[in-house]
């Protein structure tokens, strides 16, 4: 009698398990980064008998619970960290390069079409030379280019100091994954494996582990109980219950630089978000280094043009711009419209005007360098965005795929919840029909 109160003790206890996994995957069907759990039960071999001479005919020990399982596929799970880490790169550059072409404005306020504009009231001015209000819109629109200049300067300067911040918060997550992996790997070395506690442990090393590989494109490689072992360029981050920490710095320039924390230089991030910033402030570092190149230009070509010019004093042309380095610091100088050197050397009342379109204008000049810069800009951020698409896509079918295996079908869980609840009722009714037969025993005793 004592076999019929062990099985039923042991079919309670192991439907009482199953029906908890079955509740916390109910209770976590919308919990990110959580894989399902199933109950392994095997047939209990233990023996009953009580007495060294007795010797059982027919004895059943039950059931018993192996281990409690999380339902994921290792090779899923890598996908996802590579599309993953892929797609963190396209986002990462396909915001700051739109920002730097916003930055750049070819709009009706821009370096490209104010330049146009100038070229317009210079034409205009040339038809005819002596209206004052002509030579002051000149000037002004030479200065509005000038300022033109300025302004783009100062909204790309922008955009490098928004990547180096976000770059410093991709490398926060980045230290604070660090150091979740090296205390998960030292939790893991002492649970014990097939447990509820082992799977949520795993959960959360697997959370870390997309965090920190969608930021950045380390080396991961697996040890004892699970744990993890984190290195990027060479240089080991997690080991055992030891992390290392990352830094990261704007150069002058706006470019990145990425760091151990105690100094030692690393190689540049190819993948994930922050390899994405690291890209977009090197794309960004070489349109401010363009702009500058075109601004010089500019300003040598302009008043190399004013210079070979008379005024109509008969003096020659004086600087129009002044240039101390960079796009924003360019100026245009105070001038008077009489003081505008608009004659030819020989007299000409317009004949140093005639000569803007073979001075200012054409191959190789700051116009056409303009729209060169812009065209090959959105020429990349065309790029990029088909780029975000394709890894969009990607990454959405592989945490699909890693869904269909870890994720919670909540019908499915209903549906075992009714199965399980008929099989712990049976087994409850096992040991109370041994408990009425060891009763009516007594009774009769």
């Amino acid at each position: 009698m004592s076999d019929l109160f062990i099985i039923g003790a042991s079919g309670v206890k192991a439907n009482r398990t199953a029906m908890a996994a079955i509740s916390e995957n109910i209770a976590n069907a919308s919990t990110p980064g959580y894989a399902r759990r199933t109950v392994t039960t095997a047939e209990s071999g233990s023996s009953t008998a009580t007495m060294s001479l007795y010797v059982a005919r027919a004895n059943f020990g039950g059931t018993q619970v192996l281990s409690v399982n999380r339902a994921s596929d290792p090779y899923l799970d890598a996908s996802v960290r590579q599309t993953g880490m892929t797609l963190g790169s396209a986002t990462a550059r396909l915001r700051w390069l739109t920002d730097a072409e916003n930055a750049m404005n070819d709009s009706s306020i821009g370096v490209g079409q104010l330049m146009t504009g100038m070229f317009q009231n210079m034409e205009k001015l040339a038809a005819s030379p002596t209206d004052t209000s002509l030579r002051v819109t000149t000037l002004d629109s030479i200065s509005r280019v000038s300022q033109a200049f300025n302004d783009t300067a100062a909204d790309l300067k922008l955009v490098s100091e928004g990547i180096a911040t976000e770059a410093t918060a991709s490398v926060d997550t980045i230290n604070r994954s660090l150091d979740a992996l090296a205390d998960i790997n030292n939790s893991l070395l002492r649970a014990q494996p097939g447990t509820s506690a082992y799977a949520q442990l795993l959960d959360s090393r697997d959370s870390a582990l997309q965090d920190l590989s969608a930021n950045l494109n380390v080396t991961i490689g697996f040890g004892a109980h699970d744990s993890v072992q984190i290195s990027f360029g060479g240089q080991t981050l997690v080991s055992g219950d030891s992390a290392t920490s990352l830094s990261v710095a704007a150069n002058a320039d706006g470019t990145l630089a990425l760091s151990l924390a105690d100094g030692t230089a690393l190689t540049a991030p190819g993948s994930g978000t922050l390899g994405g910033l690291f890209s977009s402030a090197g794309t960004v570092a070489d349109r401010r280094a363009s702009l500058d190149t075109l601004a010089e230009q500019f300003v040598t070509d302009v008043n190399a043009w004013h210079a070979q010019g008379v005024t109509d004093s008969g003096a020659a042309g004086g600087a129009l711009l002044a240039w101390s380095g960079s796009a924003a610091t360019m100026a245009a100088l105070d001038v008077q419209p009489a003081d505008l050197a608009l004659k030819s050397a020989d007299g000409t009342l317009n004949g140093n005007l005639l000569t803007v379109s073979a001075t200012l204008r054409g191959n190789g000049s700051v116009e056409q360098g303009w729209t060169t810069l812009v065209a090959s800009h959105a020429n990349l951020l065309g790029a990029t965005k088909a780029e975000y698409d394709t890894a969009t896509s990607r990454n959405d079918q592989a945490v699909a795929a890693r869904e269909a295996v870890s994720g919670v079908d909540l019908d499915m869980e209903a549906a075992d919840l009714l199965r399980i609840q008929q099989a712990y009722s049976a087994s409850a009714k096992i040991l109370q029909m041994a408990k009425e037969t060891i009763d009516s025993i007594l009774q009769i005793m």
